[in-house]
């Protein structure tokens, strides 16, 4: 016959271990987000500033400037 001892052994070991294996994965999931985190903060640091509306029209204005002019220099009638 089995020891009923041997029933709560067992359960109060798998528990623990089951515990431990919980705690190393919240651990590397932490370390993880960090990781994200560190990541996306060095990204927004690189990142050149966006552009403002007002600085894009210019800059759409001046290509069509330049591609007018280059339709002149090359002779065609726009």
């Amino acid at each position: 016959m089995i020891d009923p001892n041997l029933y709560v052994t067992v359960s109060l070991s798998s528990l623990a271990g089951l515990a431990m294996v919980t705690t190393a994965g919240l651990s590397g999931w932490r370390g993880w987000l960090a990781l994200k985190q560190q990541q996306l903060d060095h990204a927004q640091e690189a990142m050149p500033p966006m552009p403002s509306a007002g600085s894009r029209i210019e800059i759409a204005d001046l290509k069509e400037r330049i591609r007018k002019l280059e339709a002149i220099a090359a002779g065609v009638d726009l």
